[in-house]
């Protein structure tokens, strides 16, 4: 299985870690996007961060509501096909 990161240029992986980094902005958003799950944005943004960055990312996102669309409620930021 080839590395999540070779499968993109330079304007996707920004596109997916600027994503990422929105709070309102879900996995599945990204997912239906650019194809890539939880676990593979993830490993982006663990390759892509600082090491002290990555875990200020995840101890934000851990648990958070809006970044899965099955338990959250805006539509705010959502895709027109997660609608």
């Amino acid at each position: 299985m080839s590395r999540p990161v070779e499968r993109f240029d330079s304007a996707d992986l920004d596109r997916i870690i600027e994503m990422a980094w929105e709070d309102r902005t879900t996995f599945e958003a990204i997912q239906h996007q650019f194809g890539l799950g939880e676990p593979q944005v993830i490993a982006i943004m663990r390759s892509a961060l600082k090491p002290c960055s990555f875990r200020m990312w995840r101890k934000r996102v851990s648990g958070r509501r809006t970044k899965h669309g099955i338990t959250s409620q805006s539509s705010r930021f959502r895709a027109s096909g997660h609608r």
